[in-house]
């Protein structure tokens, strides 16, 4: 692994791993380095040296984790703006590009596959759009009310933890069908530079997704922690039973959850708390060791807890 530090020269850390010139600009550093040190520009840019290197750290080393030292050197409020700049990044240039590249790739197609290709991607899109959303709407703000000293009646950083869906798989998904399944007539070239797109978004979104949950996640706790507040309420204090068959309360969740309601929507349905569905979805996991939606789904209809026709 690299090391990184304050005193090098941006064009240097650049050298390293040239994706970090996308990770500095996202942070407001960019255009012409000169012979700028990487503390140099943060200052300028008002950011913090060390948030910065350890974000760069974890773009350019694959499985790299921050140790709870390096994580409680961090500013919060850098984290922040990573995150939102990312999300600008991912949908207003990323997403846009690769959907340009899809079209042009899939121009010599029959129309039948050209709109199950389309409709494949869109459904990328949106899911990508509610994740991020989540985010900026809950998240962001949680953690920003923290830093303020306000606290949340509805939300804590667990919430967050539970309810972190995995955008990898529907990406990879993408790829096998580019690489795999379209027709000899699509264009080579067209093919192998969208493949690149999309593995570097992939690899993007993984760095992405480790900062957020090994960075920003362990940050919340810490505030939580200084704010007095636990990483569950009271009422979500509802724990296994020991019994491996699942209760009435996590049939009636598990059918909630495979007619495709968020868990806001099933606490209110059901009159219960979300810490309480959340805590009732983990014992349902550890029962019968499913914990993908489509896979839950499945079990309820295989299992005859809902007929196949109530499912979206």
């Amino acid at each position: 692994m690299e090391i990184f530090s304050g005193n090098m020269k941006v064009s240097e850390l650049a050298d390293c791993n040239c994706r970090l010139l996308l990770v500095l600009s996202r942070l407001g550093i960019s255009g012409s380095f000169g012979e700028k040190t990487v503390s140099e520009l943060c200052s300028k840019a008002g950011l913090d040296t060390e948030t910065v290197l350890l974000i760069c750290r974890v773009y350019a080393s694959a499985g790299y984790r921050p140790s709870a030292r390096e994580v409680r050197r961090c500013r919060v409020e850098d984290v922040v703006r990573y995150v939102r700049q990312s999300h600008d990044f991912y949908l207003r240039n990323a997403i846009e590009s690769i959907a340009s590249s899809i079209e042009r790739l899939i121009a010599p197609c029959q129309s039948a596959q050209q709109q199950v290709v389309r409709r494949f991607f869109s459904g990328y899109k949106d899911e990508l759009l509610k994740h991020f959303a989540f985010e900026e709407e809950e998240v962001i703000p949680y953690v920003a009310g923290l830093l303020e000293g306000r606290r949340s009646q509805t939300f804590n950083i667990h919430y967050f933890e539970e309810n972190h869906t995995n955008i990898d798989e529907k990406l990879s998904d993408l790829k096998n069908i580019v690489m795999k399944s379209l027709p000899h007539e699509c264009d080579d070239t067209l093919r192998l530079n969208l493949l690149q797109d999309l593995y570097a978004l992939q690899d993007d979104l993984r760095s992405h997704t480790c900062i957020e949950d090994h960075i920003l996640v362990p940050m919340a706790r810490m505030l939580e922690g200084a704010r007095g507040i636990g990483g569950r309420h009271a009422d979500a204090l509802v724990e296994d039973d020991g019994e491996s068959e699942l209760s009435d309360r996590e049939k009636e969740i598990l059918v909630c959850v495979a007619k495709g309601m968020i868990n806001k929507e099933i606490a209110d349905t059901l009159s219960i708390s979300v810490n309480t569905v959340i805590t009732h979805r983990r014992n349902i996991t550890h029962k019968i060791g499913i914990r993908s939606i489509p896979g839950l789904t499945v079990y309820a209809i295989l299992n005859n807890l809902i007929d196949i026709s109530e499912v979206e």
